[in-house]
């Protein structure tokens, strides 16, 4: 029998272009990595037996960041201030974000590739005087590909 280990979920890094080391620090979740090819049917006249399905485009859901709130000296916040803040009157600066699941030496064991991402969504969690929590912050991305690369 082989020694096969499979992968933690709760160690990776996220990384913008450009960037040589991981976002900003440490994310508490990522999610959204999904494609999905979407298929249109078609009802072929005079044949009642079968519905053709054809392929359409891949569509994605937007890719989630989760993390405690950060400083306005952290990239991912300029890039999201420049985007989402700017009015339309800079044109949007999309990058690729590059997400690495990590094994317990801290080397990549699965690798994701997202290309032309940009900010669409920039959510802080809610305030409670009740609760010993972090402030969080979530920011979703659209992008147009998203590649397994390793």
């Amino acid at each position: 029998m082989t020694d096969f280990a499979l992968p933690v979920a709760f160690h990776f890094t996220v990384s913008l272009s450009g960037s040589s080391s991981a976002v900003d620090g440490a994310f508490q979740e990522v999610s959204g990595l999904e494609a999905e090819i979407q298929v249109e049917e078609v009802v072929e006249g005079g044949e009642n037996r079968f519905v053709h399905r054809l392929p359409k485009p891949v569509k994605h859901s937007n890719l989630r960041l989760k993390r405690g709130l950060a400083t306005e000296s952290s990239e991912l916040v300029k890039w999201c201030k420049s985007t989402i803040e700017n009015d339309f009157s800079q044109p949007i600066k999309p990058q690729s974000v590059v997400i690495s699941l990590c094994d317990e030496e801290g080397d990549p064991s699965a690798t994701w590739s997202i290309t032309n991402a940009y900010p669409v969504k920039w959510e802080v969690g809610g305030f409670d005087a009740m609760k010993n929590e972090i402030a969080v912050e979530t920011i979703e991305l659209a992008f147009n590909t998203l590649k397994r690369t390793k």
